[in-house]
């Protein structure tokens, strides 16, 4: 599953593409991946001008001019390909216009191959013959069309915790967001997407062995001091990550399709074995809220009574 950078570098790249742009017609075989109905497409998606590609924790949303938005969820395995008028096949381009080719997503051979193919579950025409592709091989993933001023009232956006990069979320919002669940380990808190929207396994792991707090520590045993600590290593981790467009971590590569190269700075995720590179003790992996978890056990000491 993508975590925010991920999802953020496909967002970047996706928003210098596609505003602008008219759709023409679209299509989908798996009902499921587009869970439309024909009416509101004639009605809303068709003709209308992508306006806006804004993300809200995992997700993206493509606003139209008609009022409503494309919401895409891509899940494991999804891709989004913008192909420009008339790309040849392997085509990369850093201007827009014709022999563009750009994706977004899980980097099987659709990224690069004629489209569709087997993987692809709708596509989106616009006027000027460029098309946007999107891919699921598990079939996931989804591209629901929804009104744009009642998607912060829908259930899954309800739910969803702040943004852990927004430029209005304080440092005391964060104390105050984990400490709604004061008694459970912070690693499990960290995940909890009604939480904090965004963050996942390597970016807990990281920003925890940053703040040299364990993560089966329970939030109100935490000091005051290491959560201001985690509050600006997490916003730092998040900001390295996106610049190096994600992680990869075998599923995710950015919006032009160059494999994000995050994992080449972490500290600790996936560095079992490997010595600390505070300290020099070897980093050890465990399981905390049901997730593999990297930690130093010198540096991120554990709460008294775990072993």
């Amino acid at each position: 599953m993508p975590e925010l950078p991920e999802v953020e570098t496909v967002r970047i790249g996706l928003a210098s593409l596609l505003p602008g742009r008219i759709i023409k017609d679209v299509w989908h075989d798996w009902p499921k991946s587009f869970p439309n109905s024909p009416s509101d497409v004639a009605r809303f998606l068709l003709r209308a001008k992508i306006t806006h590609v804004r993300r809200r924790g995992k997700v993206l949303i493509i606003e139209l001019s008609s009022g409503y938005s494309l919401v895409i969820h891509l899940k494991m395995t999804g891709q989004l390909v913008f192909v420009g008028k008339a790309a040849e096949p392997r085509a990369k381009s850093s201007k827009t216009g014709a022999g563009e080719k750009f994706g977004g997503g899980h980097p099987s051979d659709s990224l690069l191959r004629n489209l569709p193919d087997k993987s692809t579950r709708a596509v989106i025409d616009f006027t000027d013959g460029s098309k946007l592709f999107f891919n699921d091989q598990r079939k996931f993933g989804w591209m629901r069309l929804l009104p744009t001023s009642q998607i912060p009232e829908i259930d899954f956006f309800k739910k969803i915790g702040p943004e852990p990069l927004d430029d209005d979320f304080t440092v005391q919002e964060f104390i105050d967001v984990l400490k709604t669940r004061k008694n459970s380990a912070i690693k499990a808190v960290l995940l909890d997407q009604s939480v904090l929207a965004g963050v996942g396994n390597i970016y807990a792991d990281e920003s925890l062995f940053a703040a040299k707090i364990h993560p089966s520590s329970p939030v109100n045993t935490i000091s005051p001091t290491k959560l201001v600590k985690l509050y600006n290593e997490l916003r730092a981790i998040l900001k390295l990550a996106i610049e190096k467009g994600g992680s990869t971590d075998r599923n995710y590569v950015d919006a032009k399709g160059k494999k994000g190269s995050y994992l080449n700075f972490a500290k600790v995720f996936r560095q079992q074995g490997q010595p600390c590179p505070r300290c020099g003790t070897r980093i050890i992996k465990i399981r905390v809220a049901g997730r593999g978890t990297h930690l130093c056990p010198r540096c991120q000491k554990a709460p008294k009574g775990l072993k």
